[in-house]
């Protein structure tokens, strides 16, 4: 099914490579992907999404296209609907919002209802385009918010927030009902998003005073204590690892250095990933050339969080 995504615009890259964990994208323009989904409704699980749609057609960005397209679809609503309009910079359309609402409204054959509609139809303004949708999933983010680390039972700081941890999962391609480890878990942000998409999860630590915490976050969750270095998994056991490295900084590492630690743990995430799996890696700095060697990068990102802090991350197959 061919689908247009509105994306919420944090990081439009690592926005689109998140699609790629339930269909593969055709075309992105500003602040919109389209892609091609074989489950539509796989696509709930996105994290960097606002709005998914079923595409019903483009044309040129202004409103007399936007009208000619309409006449040329001849829609009918069998529901009561409402038309919503976004301009995304930087559209130049030469129609207000609310017009183009309007004039959506009178096109379309049925029920308009702005209270409570039953239906959504949705133009996106962006690059000197139009693209016209109906609203099949609108994403909850506040749900993430609401799973904010400060309201857990254990909270660390510095931690990563929900909605980058769902995305990083993501980026594993992991399916409900297989398996996924993390093995520096921390205080459980990763293991908390696999429990609400329905995948299986271990998680480890080195420090047991994140671990213990974990478990207050998690207390129905898998977990040991393990070093990273030397994890006590069999071969090829794991169809994802997902996992935010340790920086240094107020951290138990148990290693002599990052680097080592680095090295060792990406050897054994190599061993325990089965063939064909995916991991995906975050941490301070650039860690490509260490990686290398041991896995194909499929995938680099980066996500400023502040001023002294970028999140690099890695997709390694």
């Amino acid at each position: 099914m061919n689908l247009l995504f509105e994306l919420s615009g944090e990081n439009p890259v690592l926005a689109t490579a998140e699609i790629g964990c339930v269909g593969t994208v055709t075309r992105t323009a500003t602040g919109i992907a389209l892609a091609e989904i074989p489950d539509p409704e796989m696509t709930t699980r996105l994290a960097q999404t606002h709005v998914i749609m079923e595409l019903i057609g483009e044309c040129d960005g202004t409103s007399a296209a936007l009208a000619e397209l309409l006449a040329q679809l001849d829609i009918t609503a069998d529901r009561p609907f409402a038309c919503r309009v976004r301009k995304i910079h930087p559209a130049t359309v030469d129609a207000s919002q609310l017009d183009l609402e309007r004039m959506m409204g009178k096109s379309i054959h049925g029920k308009v209802s702005l209270q409570s509609p039953e239906m959504e139809f949705r133009a996106l303004f962006t690059d000197n385009r139009c693209f016209l949708g109906r609203v099949l999933y609108t994403i909850d983010r506040g749900s993430y918010a609401y799973r904010n680390p400060q309201r857990r039972a254990f909270f660390h700081p510095g931690v990563m927030m929900p909605l980058m941890a769902r995305t990083m999962v993501n980026l594993t391609h992991v399916r409900p009902g297989e398996l996924l480890c993390d093995p520096f878990c921390g205080t459980g942000g990763m293991l908390l998003e696999t429990e609400l998409m329905g995948v299986r999860s271990i998680g480890s630590d080195y420090d047991p005073e994140m671990l213990a915490g974990c478990r207050k976050n998690l207390p129905d969750g898998a977990y040991v204590r393990a070093d990273a270095t030397q994890m006590p998994y069999p071969d090829s056991c794991f169809d994802a690892v997902a996992t935010d490295l340790p920086y240094g900084q107020s951290t138990t590492i148990g290693a002599d250095s990052l680097d080592y630690l680095y090295v060792e743990s990406l050897k054994e995430i190599r061993r325990i990933l089965k063939k064909g799996g995916k991991a995906v890696v975050v941490t301070h700095r650039d860690i490509r050339h260490l990686a290398e060697d041991l896995f194909e990068i499929s995938g680099y990102y980066e996500q400023r969080v502040h001023k002294s802090l970028t999140r690099r991350i890695l997709v390694l197959s």
